[in-house]
């Protein structure tokens, strides 16, 4: 396994690079890159075809940095380089780390107030070639897309804190044990938190900013199903605890030409150093090779293929929100057929041992169901709502 770059470029490539970059979290950062520039686009496509409209905004033209905007920047600046210039200074422990470095007082004073003084006089600067006479009060139309930034930012925060929310309730004895650890691990993410969390937050923003909803939650459906296929080969990769259980068949002849790895994985060298077959005695599960079902890899495999099946009906799709509608169907469906074959904890649900994330998974399903059945008997009056927007 390849707890970071660092290990991927060296055994794949021969190369020694240290570098401060976690597989986890590199596959977490090119999974919010997608999602982005796929949502981009389609919140295009669905503006040039009247479901999303632009908003005006008014803001103040020209005023000069105030006091409070530069001890803003100023406080930004100097945790930059407080941070930067000791990271520089002790690369070495830094680079296996940075997780640890980024939440503990550890720093460069030197490197803060350059990085203060920096950051303030480039704010300054930029005012200063904006600034009027007399600031005025300007209204500016600004397209649902160009608000990308800022839900990329929410999603973001809300969806990593969530994800981390959701997995320390499910496993508070971890919690409990390494406070620390478990907070600054980036394994352990449990993604229906990170995704209810998410959306919360982007529902506040888009009803705050008069982005229509129906066809931004249609926008991300396609985004959300690839971008959980890329995040979990981040999983695969790093070993981060998110494998079945334990498998000990012999692979059938039909996957013969595939990896055995396929079919069933150790994990060697993971992020979290645990030795399977060890965990699985633990847990009081039977295993005699120590190797388990590697979950992270099929769901790669399925939400690519989910991914491609809702890209390919999106255009067909006319009703505001029936797309999302489907992708939660999809994705509930995916994720409770997985957890049949993973280590979860089970609770009583309705008198069945469902895991935390099958309990979300069936209440997805019903909510894609019923929403399809809502929104397809009102497809008039959504398609004049969104269309006539403005």
């Amino acid at each position: 396994m390849y707890p970071t770059i660092t290990d991927m470029l060296k055994d794949l490539l021969g190369i020694y690079l240290p570098l401060p970059i976690q597989t986890y979290g590199f596959f977490l950062a090119v999974t919010f890159i997608v999602c982005a520039y796929l949502v981009s686009k389609e919140m295009q496509r669905k503006e040039a075809g009247g479901l999303m409209h632009s908003s005006t905004q008014k803001f103040l033209k020209g005023e000069p940095a105030s006091v409070t905007s530069m001890i803003i920047n100023g406080a930004i600046g100097f945790f930059v380089g407080y941070k930067l210039l000791f990271g520089i200074f002790n690369y070495q422990s830094c680079s296996s780390n940075p997780q640890a470095l980024l939440l503990s007082g550890e720093g460069n004073i030197l490197g803060g107030i350059l990085g203060a003084a920096i950051s303030v006089f480039f704010h300054y600067r930029e005012k200063q070639k904006n600034k009027l006479p007399k600031p005025e009060w300007v209204e500016e139309a600004i397209l649902p897309h160009q608000h990308m930034a800022n839900i990329v930012t929410i999603a973001a925060v809300l969806g990593i804190a969530g994800a981390k929310l959701f997995d320390v309730i499910e496993n508070i004895d971890a919690l409990m044990k390494d406070p620390l650890g478990v907070i600054l691990s980036f394994s352990g993410l449990a993604f229906y938190g990170g995704l209810i969390c998410a959306t919360i937050g982007l529902l506040v923003y888009a009803k705050k900013n008069k982005i229509g909803i129906l066809p931004l939650c249609d926008a991300a459906a396609p985004a959300l199903m690839l971008g959980y296929a890329i995040a979990r080969i981040g999983c695969q990769l790093a070993g981060d605890g998110d494998w079945g259980l334990p498998n000990d068949a012999p692979k059938p002849g039909w996957m013969s030409f595939l990896p055995d790895w396929m079919w069933s994985f150790d994990y060697p060298n993971n992020v979290i150093h645990a030795n399977l077959k060890q965990d699985f005695i633990n847990m009081g599960l039977e295993s005699i090779t120590g190797k388990a079902w590697p979950t992270p890899f099929y769901e790669t495999v399925m939400g690519t293929i989910l991914f491609l099946f809702l890209w390919s009906i999106r255009k067909r799709i006319t009703t505001p929100g029936i797309l999302f509608c489907v992708y939660l169907i999809v994705n509930g469906i995916e994720r409770f057929l997985i957890e049949t074959i993973r280590i979860n904890d089970k609770y009583n649900f309705l008198g069945i041992e469902l895991s935390q994330a099958q309990i979300i998974a069936v209440s997805l399903i019903a909510i894609g169901v019923i929403g399809m059945l809502y929104l397809n008997k009102n497809k008039e009056k959504f398609l004049q709502m969104y269309q006539t927007q403005s």
